[in-house]
Order: C-alpha cells, then structure tokens, then sequence
C-alpha cells in the first residue's frame, strides 16, 4: 500500500485550533452530564454551583475567551498511522508550533516553566508539549489535544498494589484519592482509573480514561461494574461542586484495564476538573 502524505503545516495549523477551540468549548458529553446533575444535585448551594459552571461556559463559548485562567499544559495523544508520511518537517515540531500559535492567538495563559526543581522559568509558548504516540493500522493521522490545568494533574496518584490487595485495594486506593483531592481539583471532576501494566502505563491509561465519552461504560461488564461502585462512592463522599457540599462530587468514573505481572497491581488515578476539555482531529 503506498503511503500518504501528511504536510507538517497542515499538522501545525490544525493543532493551533484544537488549542483555543479546546479552551473555550466544553464537550456536549460533558455539558448534558452537567445539566442533568443540575436535576440530581441535592445541596441548593451545589445545584446553583452546577448553574454557574454551566453560565460560565456559555459565555466562554459565545465571546470565544478561556473556561479557565489555568489554560492547561498540553498533553497530545497521537495515532500515527503507518502508512502516513509527514513530509515538511518533524511530526513533534509541527505539533509544537500549533501549539505555540494557538496559544499565543487565542491569548491563553502559558504555563510551562523550564527548571521545574528551582528558576521555574516560563518557556512563554506553552511548549514543550507531553506527547504520547501509538502506531496503528492505516493511513490516517489523529491527533487528541488535552490541556491539563494543574489543580487537576497535582491530585495524580499512584500505587503498586499487592495482587493480594484485588478489587477491594483498588476501589480503597481510588475513593480515598479523590477523597484527599478534596476541592482542589475543582469537582465535579471526571475519574480516569488505570488498572495493569507497569507504572507508566497504568499512568497512561488513566488520563485516556478520561478521553470516553461521559456515560459510556467499559466494555468489560467486570469492569463496567467496577466503574459503577466508584462512581457510587465518590458520590456519597459528599464534597459536592466546587467543594461546597453535595452528591456531585463525580460526573463519571472511567477505567482503562491492561494485564499485569504475576506479582504486580498497579493502579492510577488521573482527575479532570469540571472545565473538561479536549479536542480531537483526524487528518
């Protein structure tokens, strides 16, 4: 099969909109999850939360400005094709110059910062990007754009649990990060779980977790019942919207599952706030 020809400005361009669109659109998934937690919401203060976030994103969406002022670090997820040839360039540069461009466009906040451990110096383009790529089948090239923003991110944990610890540790380790996460986060938050594999990978399979449309089940009946007691807990947590108190504290528990080695169990837990964007395009 011949290859085909992907140009790197073609890549930049696209990514420089998916930076600002991401920014200033939230999800229709999430959006109806918000709405119908607005008729759920039992606290008064929570449901008029609820109605705040929503107003919020009506006027971020109508006047084109930021959700949030933390305009997000830049995690891509990249599904290279392969049978796709990026001609132009290097796949990560364009990717980055999107970046740039449509950060400093759209006026976003930059918010990398070189020498993370002492000058904490601003890169001022929002770059280097988190890239992450995956080969498959095919001769098309897609491109998924999470900006992360930090209150989220920092309430990232991890465990190498005993295999003997099971079900029970997971659900355990995962109620009770969200439970310390508190208000941090900015809940109602969106749970991406990531079960299996080495450290790295359960990693990663949390914040792709996060990346299913809100309300679609694991696939794995197992796990979508996993998904189901989360959900349920976190819920009767009672952290509620924005931390003031509630039954919304999660709009949805995701997990990602990987098999392990005999002697390992690992478990990550990877949280997006209520602003939970991402953008997606396929070239």
């Amino acid at each position: 099969m011949a290859q085909r020809e992907i140009r790197t400005e073609d890549i930049a361009q696209a990514v420089a909109q998916m930076s600002q669109d991401a920014n200033f659109f939230l999800p229709e998934d999430v959006l109806d999850a918000i709405k119908k937690a607005v008729g759920t919401e039992e606290s008064p203060l929570g449901k008029a939360t609820l109605e705040k976030i929503l107003e919020n994103a009506a006027i971020a969406a109508k006047e084109r400005v930021p959700l949030c002022q933390d305009c997000g670090l830049a995690v891509i997820l990249v599904r290279l094709g392969q049978d796709v040839h990026i001609t132009g360039g290097g796949l990560y540069a364009a990717i980055e110059e999107g970046v740039k461009k449509g950060y400093a466009d759209g006026y976003l906040r930059k918010s990398m910062v070189q020498h993370p451990f002492s000058s904490r110096t601003n890169t001022k383009t929002n770059c280097p990007a988190v890239i992450h790529t995956e080969i498959v089948p095919g001769d098309k090239l897609t491109i998924i754009l999470m900006p992360k923003g930090g209150g989220s991110e920092n309430m990232s944990r991890l465990a190498m649990l005993s295999p003997a610890q099971g079900r029970r540790g997971v659900v355990d380790f995962v109620v009770k990060a969200v439970d310390e996460a508190g208000s941090n986060p900015c809940p109602p938050v969106i749970v991406g779980v990531g079960i299996g594999g080495t450290a790295e990978k359960a990693s990663l399979l949390a914040k792709e977790a996060l990346l299913r449309p809100l309300g679609q089940s694991n696939a794995d009946p197992e796990v979508a019942d996993l998904e189901k007691e989360l959900f349920q807990k976190i819920n009767s947590l009672g952290i509620g919207p924005q931390g003031f108190g509630g039954s919304t504290t999660a709009l949805a528990v995701q997990v990602e599952v990987f098999p392990a080695h005999i002697a390992s169990l690992p478990v990550a837990v990877n949280i997006l706030c209520h602003s939970a964007r991402h953008k997606e395009v396929t070239l």
